[in-house]
């Protein structure tokens, strides 16, 4: 349900799975730049912001019910699953666990999309 208008309830799946991708983009990011092989992350940890702040912007204009919401959660989701691939192919749990919700993620984008 939306917090205080109900114009938002249709996209309240896909705003709460952006909330919780961009909590753990930078979760992920703060484990990460504590591994000993930092270096070879260099990619993942640059993805994990882009997403983060992709999934920041994507709740602010649902929340807004922003003429180009559909736009950005479809780009949102094009991110969220690159974030996902990158944050595979590390073994660390972290990394396993924030590639499944940045999936997750992509998947209610892509719904919100279409709606």
């Amino acid at each position: 349900m939306g917090v205080v208008a109900p114009v938002t309830n249709k996209m309240q799946f896909c705003i709460d799975a952006c909330q919780k991708c961009e909590q753990a983009c930078y979760e992920c990011f703060n484990a990460c730049l504590n591994e000993p092989d930092l270096n070879a992350r260099k990619s993942c940890v640059s993805m994990l912001v882009e997403c983060a702040m992709m999934c920041q912007m994507s709740v602010s204009m649902m929340s807004m019910n922003g003429q180009f919401s559909k736009a950005h959660c479809q780009l949102c989701a094009q991110v969220c699953e690159k974030c996902a691939q990158e944050c595979a192919m590390f073994k660390d749990e972290h990394c396993q666990e924030c590639a499944d919700i940045c999936r997750m993620c992509a998947e209610q984008c892509r719904k919100m999309a279409s709606i």
